[in-house]
Order: structure tokens, then sequence, then C-alpha cells
């Protein structure tokens, strides 16, 4: 059909209680990828208990189901998608819709793996305090020190792969480490990486599943045992 892209676009987003955020997420998705064949894949967290999956459903997307945490979930899902172009997005409304065609774009030019960042120019956060800032310059530091590399950006979950790339990562972390556990095996992979800026929008509804200290500890325990 003329106009329609030649890429099929897979979109995972993890769940966990986020009826008041998914319907709007969907739409910015959809409205975002016209043009492309794409699909969304929601994969909810079975204790949710709410109206996520029916609303994700009723607007077109396929839902799947895992009882772990946010890792288990984005791995699950982006082993479901079919996609040439593979983009993990949050399901609360921090990630802009209007970023995808950068995070697409930048695998269609030939990158593994493409990550948004809130610490380079033309990215920000309206969501991030200042200790959380520092503890993640602390992990960015700490990973470029120990693999040789460059990023600006640890904790954030808006990134896109090429087909295969996930696969290729064996990916372990089931809850918040995942994004460190993608970013130090992609380098030691030897991946071709790209950061792009992106604006963290602050959450629009219902409550924030990441605990600063607790999660700081599995961050800091997902780099060191990623040294050998």
């Amino acid at each position: 059909m003329p106009g329609v892209r030649r890429e099929f676009v897979s979109v995972v987003i993890p769940t966990f209680r986020e009826e008041k955020n998914i319907g709007k997420v969907l739409r910015g998705v959809n409205k975002q990828l016209k043009g492309y064949d794409h699909e969304i894949i929601v994969v909810d967290d079975v204790r949710s208990k709410d109206e996520t999956a029916e609303i994700a459903r009723g607007m077109g997307a396929r839902v799947i189901y895992d009882n772990v945490g946010k890792g288990a979930a984005l791995v699950k899902g982006l082993r479901a998608a079919r996609g040439d172009v593979l983009i993990a997005m949050d399901a609360d409304l921090s990630n802009e819709p209007k970023e995808l065609r950068l995070l697409i774009d930048a695998i269609d030019i030939g990158y593994d793996i493409c990550t948004g960042s809130r610490f380079i120019i033309g990215g920000g956060s309206e969501d991030i305090p200042l200790f959380r800032v520092f503890g993640n310059k602390m992990f960015v530091l700490l990973v470029n020190l120990l693999f040789g590399a460059n990023y600006t950006d640890m904790c954030y979950g808006y990134r896109s792969f090429k087909k295969g790339v996930p696969a290729r990562l064996d990916l372990r972390e089931k809850g918040f480490g995942i994004e460190t556990e993608i970013n130090i095996k992609a380098i030691k992979k030897h991946m071709r990486i790209v950061e792009v800026p992106s604006t963290e929008k602050r959450r629009a509804a219902g409550e924030g599943k990441l605990r600063t200290f607790r999660d700081g500890w599995v961050i800091l325990s997902t780099i060191l045992k990623n040294v050998y």
C-alpha cells in the first residue's frame, strides 16, 4: 500500500495497574505509527486486578501475562514480538510517543540498539528528583569505567532493538535491573549502540513502581554480577 513503511514494528509495554494510563498510551502509539505495519504487545501482571488488560485488548493490543516483574515481562514480550524493529516502552505516559520514529530510524540506518537518554542535549525529565539523578550518574560512571562504555543514562527503559538482538543478549534480570543488564551485555557483545535525546514526562496517573533504594541495590547487583 502507498505510504506504508517496510519495517514491521512491535511495541512492547509491561503493565501493572495502569488502567488510567494505558488507553492514552495506545492512542499515542497508534497515532505516531500510522503508516507503519505494527503491533502492540501489552504484558500485564496477573496481580493487577484492574481493567488494564481489557482496555488494551479493546484497543487492538495483543495481551499476554506475566507474574514475576518488569524485567521478566519485558523479556516475555520481546520474545513474542514479530517485528523487524522492537520497542520497549513504559505504560505510565512518561515516554513520548512522538519519539517512536526516532527510535525506529536509528535501527533502520543500522544500529542494533537505540536507547533514549534524558541527559544529552535535547533530552530531559519532569519526573526524576536530584537524588535519583545522582544515583543514575554514579551507575553510568561505574558501567562506563568497568565496561569501556560511553553511556549518559543507565536506568531508562525507552529503547529500540533490531530483530534478533534481545535473544542474543540472553537477558536474565526479572525486575528493574533489566535496563542496566541490556546496556552492559550490549557492550560486552560489541553491538552497535546509539543514544538519542528523550524527554521523560511526569507519570500521568497512579503510583510509580520504582523504589529508589531497593531497586538501586538491584541495579548495583546487576552491574557487579556482569563484570565477568
